[in-house]
């Protein structure tokens, strides 16, 4: 791990701990092992790293995506992709990005930081909003919709549905980070909330 990568690491653990307001320069220079002078030759200020983590998670994101033959941005090239899969295949998909989400150690500091920060400070309650409801249910609601009008799923509202669709998932989500000894149980529940969605979805040519 290079001294960037070895900031960006420190930051992130400093904020998820102590909060993003609470958090000095100095102190990530100190836990990398540098001086402050020294953490200013890769990044200009606090604002700098934060979005550089931002970056590092898009760019980790976008590979467990690909890892699971998603784009994961763009719900148009991903109704295509989820028209032609199985049952077993959504759940794959649909498991593998909770994994990623609950296990990767960038994501999981950065939910644990924001899950806090956003009571705090009205920046971070606004990318908190865009990052774990506004994005994920557009994108949804977005591919649900394309889904409807290839034929795979039946005429139903997209925003509803995606409500019902990833609303559980986050809560699943949301439990294991608080109770990490009943992942096993959860995610039993989240391959049957995937199943039965698919099921009550689906044309029934298509189940």
């Amino acid at each position: 791990m290079n001294t960037k990568q070895r900031i960006l690491d420190a930051a992130l653990t400093l904020f998820s701990q102590n909060g993003y307001a609470n958090v000095y320069v100095g102190q990530i220079a100190e836990a990398v092992g540098i001086k402050a002078p020294s953490l200013y030759k890769h990044y200009k200020s606090k604002q700098d790293i934060f979005q550089a983590i931002l970056d590092e998670m898009k760019s980790r994101y976008d590979a467990q995506a690909a890892a699971l033959n998603m784009n994961g941005n763009n719900a148009v090239a991903d109704a295509n992709t989820f028209a032609a899969v199985s049952e077993d295949g959504l759940v794959r998909m649909g498991m593998g990005l909770f994994m990623y989400f609950l296990h990767d150690d960038y994501a999981q500091r950065f939910r644990k930081m924001l899950t806090v920060e956003q009571f705090r400070d009205p920046d971070l309650a606004q990318l908190f909003g865009r990052q774990y409801a506004d994005e994920p249910l557009a994108y949804q609601a977005l591919m649900f919709s394309m889904l409807e009008k290839n034929g795979v799923l039946k005429e139903q509202d997209p925003n509803v549905m995606a409500i019902q669709y990833y609303a559980p998932i986050y809560m699943l989500l949301t439990m294991c980070d608080r109770e990490p000894h009943r992942e096993a149980e959860l995610t039993v529940l989240l391959e049957q909330h995937i199943r039965q969605f698919s099921r009550i979805y689906s044309k029934e040519d298509n189940v």
